[in-house]
């Protein structure tokens, strides 16, 4: 059990000085209405009737009790789903940023590795060699197998009875028929086919045209700004021309991770920004010649690769040859394109590049066909 004591003194009319166990404080008004503070900042104001023990009391200010004693479970709850909201979206946040970095560098390596992709090899002589689906002027394997149907055809009781034999009989001429126009198309998709091989490989350059219009070799180059002109005099020997676009394909800026998980954005190094972009040509380039020898029986490629530079004396971007190179088949494939570096691989055939580590690339000549 505490003890305490209260003395209360009077100062002026009206206003008491309050002292106790608790603290100090101070009440003014009259009878009927007064006012109290303390020195913990809290104050009452009490209205009363006279003589009817009627009164009225209002308290503010001071401290109060933690309003957290006071919250209900489903307020609580709710703190806790907005920690966890938030501690979600930071992890969000952070994985979005680490796949952004993840793309960017895994473009930079699609870029210096592009000559790792090839086209599968069309073997020219094996196709002109195929045997035919089937002997001109003889029923097809789909036909023969829709005339067979026919040939077994016996109508069932329930047939007989609604009169549905002669329905079900056309049904059965008419997949003969339908069978028939397929293997007519396949014989004719082989004829075609072999005719082009001969062709091809009697070094008809209309044929070579034809083939690359259909094949379309380098199609998904079409993603790193590169267009292709492609020329040919003579069977054995094409010349290329490739629009390379370093501008649009090399980036500028490089994005990294920091200790926080946030994304940095910062120049590139010159340097490295050349260096990428002579990586580019030269594994475009042979990326080139890898799908070009896959696809027709050539025996050496001649490429150009052409990038637009600025004219100072004329103060236009003009097209400029950055890189001619005479590719070999036998030399091309003794490269292992996993391990090469494709930049240096261009001194094992004959070649004009001028290229600086912090200016890059220079124009050059064309090697002459």
């Amino acid at each position: 059990m505490g003890f305490g004591f209260r003395k209360s003194f009077k100062i002026a009319p009206g206003v008491r000085l309050n002292v106790s166990s608790r603290g100090v404080g101070a009440s003014v008004g009259v009878k009927g209405l007064r006012y109290s503070v303390n020195s913990k900042g809290q104050s009452r104001t009490t209205v009363s009737l006279p003589g009817t023990g009627l009164s009225y009391t209002s308290a503010s200010g001071g401290s109060s009790r933690s309003r957290g004693n006071y919250r209900t479970a489903s307020y609580q709850r709710q703190l806790e789903l907005n920690r966890l909201q938030k501690e979600r979206e930071k992890l969000q946040e952070l994985q979005r940023n680490r796949l952004e970095v993840d793309l960017f560098e895994n473009k930079l390596e699609m870029i210096k590795s592009i000559h790792k992709e090839c086209d599968d090899f069309v073997d020219w002589q094996d196709i002109k060699n195929t045997e035919p689906p089937f002997l001109k002027g003889n029923p097809g394997p789909l036909e023969q197998q829709a005339l067979q149907e026919l040939q077994n055809y016996r109508p069932g009781l329930m047939a007989r009875v609604f009169n549905q034999e002669e329905k079900r009989v056309e049904e059965l001429r008419k997949k003969v028929l339908e069978a028939r126009k397929k293997d007519e198309e396949e014989f004719q998709e082989w004829s075609s086919l072999t005719e082009t091989a001969t062709k091809v490989l009697h070094g008809d350059l209309d044929t070579y045209f034809e083939v690359i219009k259909e094949f379309a070799p380098l199609d998904d180059l079409s993603e790193f700004g590169s267009g292709f002109e492609f020329f040919l005099e003579e069977p054995h020997t094409m010349e290329v021309e490739f629009d390379v676009q370093t501008k649009k394909v090399v980036p500028t800026e490089m994005k990294t991770l920091t200790s926080t998980g946030k994304v940095s954005v910062r120049n590139m190094p010159i340097s490295k920004y050349y260096d990428i972009q002579q990586d580019y040509v030269c594994s475009c380039t042979l990326r080139i010649a890898r799908d070009m020898f896959a696809l027709l029986p050539l025996d050496r490629i001649i490429i150009h690769a052409l990038d637009s530079q600025l004219n100072t004396s004329t103060g236009h971007h003009e097209k400029i040859v950055v890189l001619s190179v005479k590719i070999d088949r036998t030399t091309l494939n003794r490269l292992n394109f996993e391990t090469i570096d494709c930049s240096d691989s261009m001194v094992n055939f004959e070649h004009k590049m001028n290229f600086r580590k912090t200016k890059g690339f220079a124009p050059v000549d064309r090697i002459q066909v």
